[in-house]
């Protein structure tokens, strides 16, 4: 797919895997409708996009609202005039145990995970469908393959996202619309200082605290701007799920061959 003068939408563009997403579009000649909740990370990345050259629109909407997600597709087609590629890179995250994590929180990230990627899904696909050739980029995680203790609420949305976009692309098959699941490993984004926390979490300390984000930033090694350019040239070969790192690589491996125990061995490599 050749990406120089085509538009791309892209959710969760105001830092990390979707600046850097962003900016390897750009670098291609593709013109960019920049979507986050952030305004000032929006700006940001809309200051880094223009010096490519291309055009670009900055859209402050949250997926998570039925309401600004209907309207989204007429404001970029205002600004832009057609639709090529749908990225949903957009996602938060939240620790805990099932039982530490109340149903409200449970709900609130599967409204932005899950929820999300579909509402953006059925706003722009009738746009999508009327170019030559489309995509739709749906961003799942390494917690898309395999599911560790204490992530319940997140790696269930990133399941769920895969499993939507596999179904997705075997109805869409034989259509000018394909589908691509990414699948990122540990990129180095500020998704686990920014992590929500369980009520119950309010007796651990912000020393300890520190401590746990520092361990999982750990294993955040991938800079986002590597990531971005794997996810950007999965979209130009057309391919049909994208792992992005080589942690991702060996723990699709690992869950394939051990599909009930990996963890028994996977565990033991995280503590």
């Amino acid at each position: 797919m050749n990406l120089q003068h085509r538009v791309a939408v892209l959710t969760g563009a105001g830092g990390g895997i979707g600046r850097a997403t962003a900016q390897a579009l750009a670098r291609r000649g593709c013109h960019i409708a920049l979507v986050d909740v952030d305004p000032e990370g929006l700006r940001q990345t809309a200051a880094l996009v223009a010096l490519s050259g291309v055009r670009v629109s900055e859209h402050v909407i949250d997926i998570a609202s039925r309401a600004q997600v209907a309207e989204l597709p007429a404001l970029v087609m205002a600004a832009h005039g057609q639709v090529d590629i749908l990225i949903n890179n957009a996602g938060v995250a939240l620790g805990g145990t099932f039982e530490q994590t109340s149903e409200a929180d449970f709900d609130w990230l599967m409204e932005i995970n899950f929820h999300g990627v579909v509402r953006m899904t059925r706003a722009f696909l009738p746009l999508l469908r009327e170019r030559d050739a489309a995509r739709i980029v749906n961003v799942s995680s390494l917690f898309g393959l395999v599911s560790p203790p204490g992530q319940t609420a997140y790696s269930a949305s990133k399941f769920a996202v895969r499993g939507f976009s596999n179904a997705l692309r075997h109805e869409l098959e034989g259509s000018v619309v394909g589908v691509t699941v990414v699948h990122p490993g540990g990129i180095a984004t500020s998704i686990a200082r920014n992590a929500r926390l369980p009520a119950s979490a309010v007796s651990i300390t912000a020393s300890d605290m520190e401590k746990r984000v520092r361990q999982a930033e750990k294993m955040l090694r991938m800079p986002a701007e590597k990531a971005g350019e794997i996810l950007v040239k999965g979209i130009e070969r057309e391919r049909p799920r994208v792992l992005v790192g080589l942690d991702a690589k060996i723990v699709a491996l690992l869950e394939r061959l051990m599909p009930v125990h990996y963890w028994r061995l996977l565990g033991r490599g995280m503590s």
